[in-house]
């Protein structure tokens, strides 16, 4: 081969491996460069939809904690119908004695006390 030929082939060589070593060297910078741009671009989007996600999560556990309490509310409830029942039987009962009152004091001649009214100021019992 002649001289001239192979000065040729030799600057290929190096042309081609300084444009190898030009990529290897800038590529990761480039990739760098495109997450930064990307991360740039997304950030804010993913900012607003973390915090519409915290807003609704302490909605979410508002309204579980209103359920909550309400459940706990109608449980109390339907565990106190053996408390009314036995108002209602105490009730009863003290109706009952003070229409015997009124009924001892109404044949003995013993007039009520002053303020006393001689009208009922209770609903009549009802039979269950």
């Amino acid at each position: 081969m002649d001289d001239q030929e192979m000065q040729l082939k030799v600057k290929r060589v190096t042309d081609k491996f300084t444009e190898s070593m030009y990529v290897l060297a800038n590529e990761p910078s480039v990739a760098l460069y495109r997450l930064q741009e990307h991360v740039r671009r997304s950030l804010p989007e993913l900012v607003q939809h973390k915090t519409d996600m915290q807003s609704w999560e302490e909605q979410s556990q508002g309204a579980i904690y209103t359920v909550e309490y309400a459940c706990s509310a109608v449980k109390s409830m339907t565990n106190s119908g053996l408390y009314f029942k036995s108002i209602d039987g105490l009730l009863r009962q003290a109706i009952t004695l003070k229409d015997q009152i009124s009924n001892t004091q109404g044949r003995s001649g013993v007039k009520p006390p002053p303020g006393h009214h001689d009208t009922p100021t209770h609903a009549p019992p009802t039979s269950s």
